[in-house]
């Protein structure tokens, strides 16, 4: 395992949460009105961002776990 392959894979995983899982996350008890379409749009938009971003990260963690220590760390 790459330790620092690892940290920093962990290192993007807080990142992405600290920018993006507020927006994501469902809101407690819900909306009483319809998004408009432009805020359904936005919202994909988010949706679509956070997953492709996530899969990065796991991919990132993958390597990490399978490769070996760099030299010298």
């Amino acid at each position: 395992m790459d330790p620092q392959r690892l940290k920093d894979a962990y290192q993007k995983l807080q990142n992405l949460d600290e920018r993006l899982t507020y927006k994501v996350r469902p809101k407690a008890g819900g909306s009483m009105t319809r998004p408009s379409t432009e805020q359904l749009e936005q919202s994909l938009r988010d949706l679509a961002s956070y997953t492709v971003e996530l899969k990065e990260v796991v991919q990132e963690l993958f390597l990490a776990i399978a490769s070996k220590a760099a030299p010298g760390g």
